[in-house]
């Protein structure tokens, strides 16, 4: 795994530790910063801060192109992987499209359903496609 792809799966536990416990984003990080339990890599922590600081505009985006799911209705692994890579998707200029949707993926496909990884190709898929609109 490289060291991006290490990074967005240690983004991932943050995002979803913080759900779970009823956390912000941003406390979760700092919580275990505290307790000497990393990032280690630089890139987990400009994750964790886009997501928390787009997260209103990712979960809107992420409502409507859902087409029949809800956020909560989402199983939480996809839900956080989904608002990662949106995130990459709309606001990181280095990351391909195409590799956020990869990233995004395997995550899923080790870590969720195994309806997960179809669910997040088209949801992703849908919002490469109208990329140029939501920016």
């Amino acid at each position: 795994m490289s060291a991006r792809g290490k990074a967005r799966k240690r983004a991932l536990d943050v995002l979803y530790a913080a759900e779970m416990r009823g956390e912000q984003p941003l406390e979760a990080l700092e919580r275990i910063v505290a307790a000497g339990e990393g990032p280690t890599n630089e890139y987990t922590s400009v994750l964790v801060h886009g997501v928390a600081e787009h997260q209103g505009r990712i979960d809107e985006l992420l409502g409507t192109y859902a087409q029949g799911w809800t956020l909560a209705r989402m199983p939480a692994v996809d839900r956080n992987v989904l608002r990662l890579g949106v995130y990459e998707l709309l606001y990181v200029e280095d990351v391909p499209d195409g590799v956020a949707v990869s990233e995004a993926m395997n995550l899923v496909r080790d870590l969720s359903t195994d309806d997960s990884p179809a669910f997040v190709n088209g949801l992703l898929g849908s919002i490469v496609r109208d990329k140029a609109d939501l920016v």
